[in-house]
């Protein structure tokens, strides 16, 4: 293990968002913790969200981010979906195992009366609803779990999802600290979770710790990397880090993936944009990103859709050939 110093200050001086993977306990814990005010901060800005709708996608997207590297395969893909009754309406979140992350809120520009002084209603804006978990594995069908909402701050809803759903005791904390100017001051979380043969020490230790530490954000506000966080929780319970894992805002949407989008309406109604004599606009929901097609690429986007068609169609003869 390097030296925690050294860790802290490279972590400081390369202001870049990491993920830290670690266990504890004789393997009887794994852990991660996260710093995401980068990639927060991106959201932000491609979506324009306002204070806590920044602060609702930010705990679900460092949620994702760490959810994201257990994935097993490169291609596999994690899929985060809050819906809540709240005037949020809904929040979608992707996560790849090499730490990539992207999402979006429904309703980014929801302004509501804070909890109380300096706390942002992120319960409140979310609502009553439902969390669903969708693990996408490049091969086998895809596996969904849902869950009620228990409050809608997200973190205690995916410890009662891991609880659940996976029978996986867990604690999980969340943050977002939005500044006076609407920008992400800090970011990040943990995920603690206890694996099979844990006993009962293991778990009155863990609760122990976890009840002596303050919230996510005051410990980055106290400049705590993720190691520093791992080691507030976990360092008197033998913590080993294992892995650091770069974490970033990443839409892998592109034109022609967006151009499918269009072909996906049908002849007919592609034919009926084409005779409004208007060129259609395009927006990725999760990076707000937007792509232009012409009246022409339209046009040809419709032609090659009608020659594949006709290549599709196997004539049959008489004999049966």
């Amino acid at each position: 293990m390097e030296n925690k110093n050294t860790d802290m200050n490279s972590w400081k001086d390369s202001h870049r968002d990491m993920i830290v993977r670690a266990t504890a306990a004789g393997g009887m814990i794994r852990a991660f913790a996260a710093c995401t005010k980068n990639l927060v901060q991106e959201a932000k800005d491609r979506h324009g969200t306002s204070p806590v709708a920044t602060a609702a996608l930010g705990r679900l997207l460092t949620a994702g981010a760490m959810m994201g590297v257990t994935l097993k395969g490169d291609d596999d893909l994690l899929t985060l979906m809050v819906r809540g009754d709240g005037p949020l309406s809904g929040i979608t979140v992707t996560a790849d195992a090499q730490g990539r992350v992207k999402g979006y809120v429904n309703e980014p520009q929801v302004w509501i009366p804070l909890k109380y002084k300096g706390k942002l209603d992120v319960g409140g804006a979310v609502g009553h609803g439902t969390l669903t978990v969708v693990r996408d594995q490049a091969f086998g069908d895809p596996y969904s779990s849902q869950t009620e909402l228990v409050s809608g701050e997200i973190a205690e809803d995916l410890t009662y999802y891991f609880a659940t759903s996976e029978q996986v005791p867990s604690s999980v904390g969340l943050g977002v600290l939005v500044d006076t100017d609407q920008n992400v001051r800090q970011a990040g979380g943990f995920l603690i979770q206890l694996m099979p043969g844990f006993d009962d020490e293991t778990i009155d230790r863990l609760e122990a710790a976890l009840k002596g530490i303050s919230s996510v954000t005051d410990m980055l506000e106290e400049g705590l990397s993720p190691e520093g966080i791992l080691e507030r929780i976990l360092g008197g319970m033998d913590l080993e880090i294992t892995d650091r894992i770069p974490t970033e805002f990443y839409c892998n949407c592109s034109r022609e993936r967006t151009s499918r989008v269009l072909l996906s309406l049908g002849s007919k109604e592609l034919k009926e944009l084409i005779d409004e004599g208007k060129p259609i606009d395009l927006e990725c929901h999760f990076c707000g990103k937007k792509y232009t097609f012409t009246v022409e690429e339209m046009e040809q986007m419709l032609a090659a859709a009608r020659l594949q068609q006709l290549n599709n169609i196997h004539v049959i003869d008489p004999d049966g050939n």
